[in-house]
């Protein structure tokens, strides 16, 4: 094996591939080459070693040995295993006690942890894992909030693909996922709704599928089929789009191993295609299933045994609609054209959103152009006769190119920025991974140089066009795509970008291109140096380029100094020209560049730089090495610019805005960093004078961090040399500005500096940034250091101490921190032996490096110790003094002096302690704490003693989320848990020994300056708590003495280190390709390796008393009566509780008695301060958890709700939900497959006494949630006293968490609660009632839940129902008539069964119907005792009163309009409610309710009476739909005559919509049988003619309509009543007619089914019918007959009517009918139903539109019209539609209708683009050409406009054809039709006027071809001829022949102002001569 992994390394090394050069991320698809060897197929278990530990951990070795770069000895692999196995078993024991909510946590944090320090799980070890926390993830009974940590570690495990290999390593079962899924998205066959708690979160979920489904089974792919497709339907339209989604999600994808193993993706994508026709016009729909087949290309491609041809692993017919999809999805705007989607289907989408992904984190661009680029190979290129994928990407892009122009710029422009941005990064990624061997695709479908080729050239020109968008976003989009194809092919990016770069850098062109230009060489810098020939170019763009540093404009300022970064990066700053004689200066490069600049300028965008073949490999590198002569003048002139640029900086609104200023300070930083490290000595020794004469002789206050940057970046490079010249003036000035000018002498008011300190802080700032991380290099200065540091802080006052305080850290950490002195950007070695223009863009293997470290030495941790010593005890002393009885300074509060004093102390102390932060050791913070083992030598103590649970759920940041303030929660009150865990230690070359003097020095210190912190707060709180300003400081300083241990934590050091390594990378990453980077950020890595070491390290540490003592501190003043001293306390106490074991629990108690005392007094600011301190920082959770002291919390809580103070109100209103949750019941029984905990455990078994402490910590698991959930059950009692007794305001915060802890599943709920929820819901309080209302219905949904689940907690929380009367109906399928027989039977009401299912069928038949059996009998409902006790309990308070009491609230007129609706929460309660009538459980009888109820409903002439009666009847209905026949007699008894009377005369528009809702109530999701009485009633209707009650009519009909939508294609009783509306569809009524057509559209909908008889019939026949399945919406030959019989009524109207009629005709009404008809079929998914009848369709709409008396009708015809080319069409009808098209433009009688036919023509061609034929694509162009010779004007304009926009968006092989012939017959005609004379007269003669014509027409023919292109620059080469021959031929003809060609030249003009210096080359003396001069002023000079 080892042999094998290095033939691997041996072969990438002959290929000239380093490590770096590999991959880095994630595959696009899922098999690749295997480190270890095993070829494909291949498994452990043929190997022998299934469960071989010593198997690779990775598929690939690590590019990066991180601990092989720390400068100390770290531990072994041993230790890091043995580790890793007590981890393991005590995630095991954890998961086996069932503490699932604290224990499994803690070590699963404890494994992210170990993971994140870059260790690697043995691979048989990962496999345990992920199945592991796939299986808690998903568990049933597992709290919801636990699982989403379980879900994030899940993924964690899987995110990178070289771990595991799928179907080798690791199979995942899909069944969890879907059952998890299956009650958000499919609830009506997953029976009732789960509670809240149980839920998971369905982004999580869906986050899930995404990593989980590469591990799916291949052959797992029927099997998901049979599950999902049963479920399609359109009928119910959300559940069809539910199905897309689920299966975007769940469907395997990945081939197998082997042809048995998997399925080939062409058996069923027909049937994936035929379900995507059956969601036509869908958004969603599209984006499903372009994610499903992105998803299958990408995981096909290294499918060895599935056929892979021109367009991937999709046949031509299936690539033409992916790509149709594709441009529809674009959104780009054609013409006149609606939007190709329909927001009335997507608006049915419903539940199926929960499936979608976030779009801004997964655009549709990304997955577009994943799937692309997975189905190129090189059969694409090789076949150039057909389509393949690359000729539709050619087709795609030349049809959208227009809109990449920064001037056609729109919402479609970040979406195709973004489009080209992921394709060129997908096909970089491809070819990295295919090159490398890394992703094993088979040969023959590899990426080649052909393609290669292909592809750019297919991307160049629109990247080069968006490189210069006005979008910030897609130009930046642009760049990186432009980035990526240079990386791809420099020959042919390289010189374009060269063309255009040059001139803009020149000043030649508009400044937004300069900044463009100046972007695109920082992208492209890289590439150049490592190009041959065009790195000879980098020396002069820096040139040229420095005059981008500019004061005056930041923005360009900003790209210049990343330009000049970029290149320091990349090469060296060094003279290559000494040692050859043969060089002198830079004239041989100069005279280059000149000829080069001059060739482009010549050659123009075309131009061709083949350095490769044409300039030899010695005359390239003279010219490079003469170009480097001139880095001295560069470097001399980019100083002098910066200076210039510092000095006129303005300053800085404020810190960390983000404001352009800072931008350029932290830029300039960034930039020099690397330009002092790629000098060469000399230049260097420039840059250092220069700076050092800049520094000494300048004062330039808002520049000063930005020079002290500068100053750091120089002696970091070369400490010695920089302090040397830097150290002592700057010493020298400082004492100098504190001695003779007074600087610092007094105190300051404020943080500005005074002009009198700016010199004294500009000299104190240089020295601060001079002397950190530069190492031993200080030590020559130790004693002017410490003199001055002393001196300072003798001295000075007011704000510079702040700096000397600064000053003091940073020397403090150069002297004790370890860190990298290594800045070079090349090995020692090469720089030893010089360096050479190969070293030109050279970057280290990143295993290869020597880094230099700094690690400190003895005497400079004496010189930090001595330093530490001196300032902390000069600091303790003179604070001792200033709280003393006889302070230096007086304290009488007249002036603030004293509080300068102590607030300057403070402040140095907690610099200080920050400063030495690394040399405390965090086992020893807590002396009583036990013994601790000693460290090793270098730091290193494995389990360094034992501490309490250090961590729990509490904390919300990942261990390896690389948050700084990553902390473990040391606090679980819930579980007062003795057991001790161990602590896991890695060295980090911690450098004193235990016990030795500076050790002792250092911990005695801190602890002396904690107990002075603790004085100091008990003297401000009793003498000065009003004193700010030293509590700020104060607590400032009580945060660092916290969490400033083992790290500089409170200075996010590890996280700014970071975020800046990741600024600086951005650049320089690859896809495929691992760690290409420039050696100082590979170094740098190295760095934060050891930063997050540090960081594992400062783990939370046992508690001292010390620790104890300023925690009650910061608990005291959290509720201090001052704003800025509470917030102060609670930032330290929050911080603090984090890294101090147990610290919550000490906390709570004193904030929670402040919080009551405070309530008690009414002291605001105190209530304010406990509830900011309780609940908005880390104690949250914790006492959420306590339940000792959430009770006392939750009473004060509810109390200060009563407080009368808007804050507080808005406070408490703000955190009630969040306290509510408190009252969630706890998980109890989580069920979990065994086997699974079980792989956990040692491979040895577990011994006696550890499965003892599992079955003890099982108990104390069990034993601790019963006592909590008895005080719930206790604090709920008295909650409900608190409700009848308290204030409406106490009332409703103590109800709302009442509920929350009063109802349980076995319990249900006590009777006092009952009660209170029975009066409350009739409350004259309108908040509590909808409370309290709430409550109930919980209540009664918790018995039923109950009972439907058995009375059994498992079976609830595996949504394990058993609903009464359900039953399995067998399928007849094979009896050819069950379709019909099965839908004849919803036409009669008798049947034994109901179908509430409207899936069932529709697609295809399963064995067996879900249905319900019609008679229920009451035995049938299984309740218990306690449900049947609690539902008695409820009973008692239902009394009559309490339902008139009821009734009369339903009939309150709402507060809010808004509210004015049918309540359906009042409704359901009712139907709870009238459950126990019926079952005469309830004080009120059903006579009761009766008699009330009419009472409700009165005279009925007030609609708050119908909707109160609305409510009832439909409560009253649907409580009987599962009851006896008897009780379903007795209520319809009563309700149907009332309900048909009042939809017979009662109905108004006021009251419409609540009655509608009723019937919706009645019918959604049940079979319609069930409300027969009234389903038969309203069906029977039929228009009456004689009635002028308009709105009766059109009420029934809308009644019937939601008749049809709820009853779905079991709707049979519509054929009367459609034959019926076609009779009349001239109805006089607007309102009638425009419910009519909605409605026929609606019946003809639902008329549709498919009904094949199983899933393998439907694969079946959509595969043998094509490879996109049938097509569906076949219209019937009656549905045909009855389109073309109104077609042909409409047509007898149109000639019955009068010409210009104004008044209403049967035409005009029989014409909107069949429009609104129309228009609503073509805006449904059902559209393509009509798409037969289009060429029938057109003219009768055409003359619709010509209808000028009746605007509605127009308007209506073109709303149909303009549809008819967004429909999808099949390959094979677009060809009628176009023929249909082409005969009414050539032959209309009617201009208008020429005309409008053309707005179709160009959407027919821009949406089928992919679909169309030669031949017909042909006919179109013959067309549009024929029509520029139309008679009027209007037609011949618009043809004009169309066939310029049809030749734009043709592919080129079109063009290339069509473009020649038409010039030609354009030309010819202009030649051959010379304009004759006029008449005498005047007039002109009809041979004339078509002679003119003739000329017009080819006029703007040749226009048209012109205006094809506006943007293409510079323009094709038959361009120029054809504009001079116009101007020539044409210009001067009179009217509008003259003044179209006028118009066509302008506009060319127009259009390139930007490019005009590149465009004009292209013409020729003569042609320009003879284009001056047409238009008023010269256009073309």
């Amino acid at each position: 094996m080892e042999a094998n992994s290095r033939a691997i390394d041996l072969v990438a090394g002959l290929r000239g591939l380093s490590g770096n050069e590999a991959s880095r991320g994630t595959s696009p698809g899922p098999d690749w080459r295997e480190a270890n060897g095993l070829a494909d197929g291949e498994s452990h278990a043929e190997d022998g070693r299934e469960n071989d530990d010593e198997a690779p951990p990775r598929l690939r070795e690590r590019t990066y040995p991180y601990t092989k770069y720390l400068p100390y000895e770290v531990e072994d692999e041993a230790e890091r295993r043995r580790n890793l196995d007590d981890i393991l078993l005590r995630l095991y024991m954890a998961a086996d006690a069932g503490d699932f909510a604290s224990g499994v946590i803690h070590w699963t944090r404890e494994l992210r942890s170990w993971m994140s320090l870059k260790f690697d799980l043995p691979r048989p070890v990962r496999v345990k894992l992920v199945k592991f926390y796939y299986e808690l993830s998903l568990a049933p009974g597992v709290d919801a909030v636990v699982a989403e940590r379980y879900a994030s570690t899940f993924m964690v495990l899987t995110k990178r693909k070289h771990y595991l290999r799928p179907g080798k390593d690791l199979v995942l079962d899909w069944r969890p996922l879907f059952r998890e899924l299956k009650p958000f998205v499919l609830p009506q066959d997953s029976g009732g709704a789960q509670t809240s708690n149980l839920k998971r979160n369905v982004r999580t979920l869906t986050k899930l599928c995404t990593f989980a489904q590469m591990y799916f089974d291949p052959r797992e792919t029927t099997t998901v089929l049979h599950e999902l497709l049963p479920f399609f339907t359109t009928s119910f339209t959300e559940v069809g789009f539910v199905v897309t989604g689920l299966l975007a999600l769940l469907l395997p994808s990945r081939p197998g191993s082997e042809p048995k193993n998997s399925i080939d993706p062409q058996q069923y994508l027909p049937t994936i295609f035929h379900l995507w026709s059956l969601l036509n016009r869908s958004r969603e729909a599209d984006t499903h299933m372009v994610g499903l087949l992105c998803r299958l290309a990408r995981d096909s491609l290294p499918g060895r045994h599935l056929s892979f041809g021109a367009h991937g692993i999709f046949t031509a017919d299936q690539s033409a609609l992916l790509f149709t999809a594709i441009l529809r999805l674009l959104d780009i705007p054609v013409s006149q054209a609606t939007l190709p989607y329909s927001s009335a289907v997507d608006s049915l989408t419903g539940l199926a959103v929960l499936l979608d992904r976030d779009p801004r984190k997964h655009p549709i661009t990304h997955t577009i152009a994943a799937c692309i680029v997975s189905s190129l190979g090189p059969a694409a290129v090789d076949d150039e006769s057909s389509t393949s994928t690359l000729t539709h990407l050619d087709g795609l892009i030349q049809a959208v190119e227009t809109f990449f122009h920064p001037s056609n710029s729109g919402g479609w422009t970040k979406t195709l920025a973004q489009l080209v941005y992921f394709m060129a990064d997908f096909f970089v990624m491809r070819w990295n991974r295919e090159q490398s061997g890394e992703l094993d695709v088979p040969v023959e479908r590899r990426l080649n140089d052909a393609l290669k080729r292909r592809f750019v050239l297919a991307l160049r020109d629109v990247v080069f066009m968006g490189i210069y968008a006005k979008s910030p976003s897609a130009m930046h989009f642009c760049l990186s795509a432009l980035q990526n194809l240079a990386y791809l092919e420099p020959q042919l990016m390289l010189p374009g970008a060269l063309h255009r770069i040059y001139p803009s850098l020149q000043g030649l062109v508009e400044v937004h291109r300069t900044t463009s230009s100046l972007r695109s060489l920082q992208v492209l810098t890289r590439t150049m140096v490592r190009t041959k020939g065009f790195r000879c170019h980098v020396t002069t763009l820096l040139g040229l380029a420095l005059p981008g540093v500019d004061a005056n404009d930041l923005d360009k300022t900003m790209h210049t100094l990343g330009f000049i970064q970029a290149a320091c990066y990349n090469l060296p700053f060094s003279d290559l020209t000494h040692g050859h004689d043969d060089l002198s200066g830079s004239s041989v490069a100069v005279e280059w560049i000149t000829a080069e600049v001059e060739r482009m300028e010549r050659e123009g965008a075309g131009v061709e730089l083949d350095y490769a073949n044409g300039l030899s490999d010695a005359d390239e590198e003279m010219v490079l090495r003469s170009s480097t002569a001139g880095f001295g003048e560069f470097l001399i002139s980019f100083l002098g610019r910066v200076f210039t640029l510092l000095e006129n900086l303005p300053d800085a609104s404020r810190v960390r805005s983000g404001s352009p200023e800072e931008n350029v300070v932290n830029m300039l930083a960034a930039t020099f960093a690397p330009l002092f490290a790629s000098l060469s000595p000399e230049l260097y020794d420039i840059a250092l004078n220069k700076i050092a004469d800049f520094v000494g002789n300048h004062v330039v206050h808002q520049a000063r961090d930005a020079v002290a940057f500068i100053c750091s970046a120089m002696c970091k490079v070369n400490p010695t040399k920089a302090l040397k010249r830097l150290i002592r003036p700057l010493i020298q000035a400082i004492r100098s500005e504190i001695d003779e000018n007074g600087a610092a002498s007094t105190r300051t008011m404020g943080s500005d500096v005074l002009p009198r300190d700016r010199a004294l802080v500009w000299h104190l700032s240089m020295l601060s940034m001079c002397v950190v991380h530069v190492g031993d290099a200080v030590l020559p200065y130790e004693e002017e250091l410490c003199d001055v540091a002393r001196y300072m802080q003798e001295k000075c006052r007011g704000m510079p101490t702040v700096h000397t305080s600064n000053f003091i850290h940073h020397l403090l950490l150069n002297l004790i921190c370890t860190y990298p002195t290594d800045h070079a950007l090349y090995e020692p070695h090469v720089l030893e032996s010089g360096l050479r223009a190969e070293h030109w863009g050279f970057s280290p293997r990143p295993a290869d490096l020597t880094i230099k470290w700094h690690v400190p030495s003895r005497r400079e941790l004496q010189f930090a110790v001595r330093l530490f010593q001196d300032h902390a005890g000069s600091a303790l002393q003179q604070l001792r003094a200033l709280i003393g009885n006889n302070p230096p300074v007086k304290r009488d509060g007249s002036g603030r002096e004293w509080t300068d004093e102590v607030s300057r102390n403070l402040v140095l102390l907690r610099l200080i302690m920050a400063g030495i932060s690394v040399l405390l050791d965090v086992t020893t913070m807590s002396k009583d704490h036990g013994e601790k083992s000693p460290p090793t030598a270098n730091g290193s103590a494995q389990h360094d003693g034992v501490v309490e649970d250090r961590m729990s759920v509490d904390d919300d940041n990942d261990a390896d989320s690389g948050s700084e303030e990553h902390t473990t929660d040391a606090n679980n009150s819930e579980l007062d848990d003795k057991e001790i865990k161990p602590v896991y230690h890695y060295s980090t070359g911690y450098r004193l020994e235990r016990g030795e003097e500076m050790y002792n020095v250092v911990h005695d210190m801190r602890t002396h300056i904690g107990e002075l912190l603790h004085d100091i707060h008990e003297f401000l709180t009793t003498k000065q708590e009003d004193d700010v300003s030293c509590f700020t400081a104060l607590y400032t300083a009580y945060r660092t003495w916290f969490i400033d241990v083992g790290l500089e934590r409170s200075a996010h050091t590890l996280d700014r280190v970071t975020r800046l390594l990741a600024s600086d990378l951005h650049l320089y990453k690859v896809s495929g390709l691992r760690k290409d980077y420039p050696r100082p950020l590979l170094v740098r890595r190295a760095h934060v390796y050891h930063l997050q070491r540090l960081r594992h390290n400062s783990l939370p540490r046992p508690r001292s008393d010390l620790d104890n003592r300023l925690l009650l501190d910061l608990a005291a003043s959290s509720t201090s009566l001052y704003t800025e001293i509470r917030k102060n306390a609670q930032m330290a106490g929050d911080s603090a509780v984090k890294v101090l074991l147990g610290a919550r629990g000490l906390a709570i108690p004193p904030l929670l008695k402040a919080f009551q005392q405070a309530v008690a007094a009414h002291d605001y600011p105190r209530i304010k301060g406990a509830i900011f301190s309780l609940l908005f920082g880390s104690l949250s959770k914790t006492l959420r958890r306590d339940w000792k002291h959430a009770p006392a919390f939750i009473r004060a809580f509810i109390e200060a709700s009563t407080v009368d103070k808007p804050s507080i109100q808005k406070l408490a209103a703000g955190t009630t939900f969040q306290v509510m949750e408190w009252g969630r019941p706890q998980s109890r029984l989580s069920i979990i497959d065994p086997t699974t905990i079980k792989a956990l455990a040692p491979a040895e078994g577990v011994d006696h006494a550890t499965q003892e402490k599992i079955n003890q910590k099982r108990a104390l698991v069990q034993r601790k949630r019963l006592d909590m959930e008895s005080r719930m059950a206790k604090f709920a009692l008295e909650l409900v006293e608190l409700c009848n007794t308290g204030h409406w305001k106490l009332a409703s915060r103590a109800g709302a968490m009442v509920i929350s802890l009063g109802l349980r599943f076995d319990t249900i709920a006590p009777a006092s609660l009952i009660s209170q929820l029975a009066h409350g819901t009739v409350n004259p309080h309108p908040a509590l009632r909808g409370l309290y209302s709430g409550g109930l219905v919980a209540l009664f949904s918790l018995i039923e839940m109950r009972a439907l689940c058995k009375h059994s907690y498992e079976n609830f929380i595996r949504d394990k129902q058993f609903v009464p009367g359900k039953i399995a109906i067998t399928t007849n399928r094979d009896d050819p008539a069950w379709n019909d027989k099965f839908l004849a039977s919803f036409a009669k009401p008798e049947t034994e069964s109901y179908i509430d299912h409207d899936y069932p069928g529709w697609l295809v038949w399963g064995e067996t119907i879900p249905a319900y059996q019609a008679t229920i009998n009451e035995d049938d409902f299984d309740y218990d005792e306690v449900e049947k006790q609690t539902q008695q309990l409820i009973g008692k308070e239902l009394t009559r009163d309490w339902f008139k009491s009821f009734f009369a609230i339903l009939k309150l007129e709402p507060r809010d309009s808004t509210a004015d609706r049918f309540r359906m929460a009042s409704a359901i309660l009712l139907v709870y409610a009238f459950g126990l009538v019926l079952d005469d459980q309830a004080g009120a009888t059903f006579d009761d309710i009766v008699e009330e109820t009419k009472v409700v409903y009165g005279d009925g002439t007030d609609k708050h009476q119908h909707r109160a009666t609305a409510e009832i009847m439909g409560a009253l209905l649907t409580s009987v739909v599962d009851e006896s026949e008897e009780k379903k007699a007795k209520v319809w008894k009563f309700v149907f005559p009332i309900v048909r009377q009042i939809y017979a005369d009662n109905l108004t528009p006021e009251n419409l919509s609540y009655w509608t809702t009723f019937l919706h109530l009645l019918l959604q999701g049940r079979d319609p049988r069930r409300a027969w009485p009234i389903y038969e009633w309203l069906t029977e209707f039929r228009l009456d003619l004689s009635s002028n009650a308009a709105f009766k009519e059109h009420s029934k009909i809308e009644l019937l309509q939601q008749c049809v939508v709820d009853a779905g294609w079991h709707f049979q009783l519509g054929e009367p009543v459609l034959q019926n509306f076609l009779d009349n569809l001239d109805h006089p009524y607007k309102g009638v007619r425009e419910a009519m057509g909605q409605t026929m559209a609606l019946m003809y909908r639902h008329q549709y089914h498919e009904s094949y008889r199983d899933v393998e019939t439907l694969i079946q026949i959509q595969r043998e019918t094509s490879s996109i399945g049938c097509r569906p919406y076949i219209p019937s030959e009656k549905y045909s007959s009855t389109v073309r019989d109104v077609l042909r009524r409409i047509e007898e109207w149109r000639q019955q009517r009068t010409p210009g009629q104004t008044t209403p005709s049967s035409y005009t009404a029989g014409s909107k009918t069949t429009l609104l008809w129309l228009d609503s079929t073509l805006s449904s998914y059902e559209c393509t139903q009509l798409v037969p009848f289009f060429p029938e369709l057109l003219e009768p709409v055409l003359h619709m539109m010509d209808v000028k008396e009746d605007p509605e009708l127009q308007t209506l015809a073109f709303h149909v019209f303009r549809h008819m080319p967004n429909i999808p069409h099949r390959p094979s009808e677009v060809h009628d539609f176009i023929n249909a098209l082409i005969r009414i433009g050539k032959t209309s009688g009617l201009w208008h209708q020429r005309l409008r036919i053309l707005i179709n023509i160009q959407v027919i061609y821009f949406r089928q683009l992919f679909l169309l034929t030669r031949e017909d694509q042909q006919a179109l162009f013959d067309c549009v050409s024929g029509m520029l010779e139309d008679s009027q004007l209007e037609v011949r304009l618009g043809a004009a406009t169309t066939l310029s926009g049809m030749i734009r968006c043709s592919p080129v092989s079109l063009r290339s054809i069509v473009l020649p012939d038409l010039k030609k017959k354009y030309t010819k005609m202009v030649r051959s039709s010379p304009l004759p004379k006029r008449s005498p007269t005047g007039t002109p003669t009809p041979e004339h006027t078509k002679i003119v014509v003739t000329r017009h027409a080819a006029v703007l023919g040749l226009g048209a071809l012109i205006q094809a292109f506006p943007y293409t620059s510079p323009p094709p080469a038959w361009l120029p001829e054809v504009l001079a021959f116009l101007a020539v031929k044409a210009a001067a003809d009179p009217g509008m022949v003259g003044k179209s060609v006028k118009t066509i030249l302008s506009d060319f003009k127009k259009t390139r102002q930007d490019t005009w210096h590149v465009d004009v080359k292209v013409f020729t003396p003569e042609q320009l001569g003879d284009l001056e001069g047409v238009l008023w002023k010269s256009y073309f000079a």
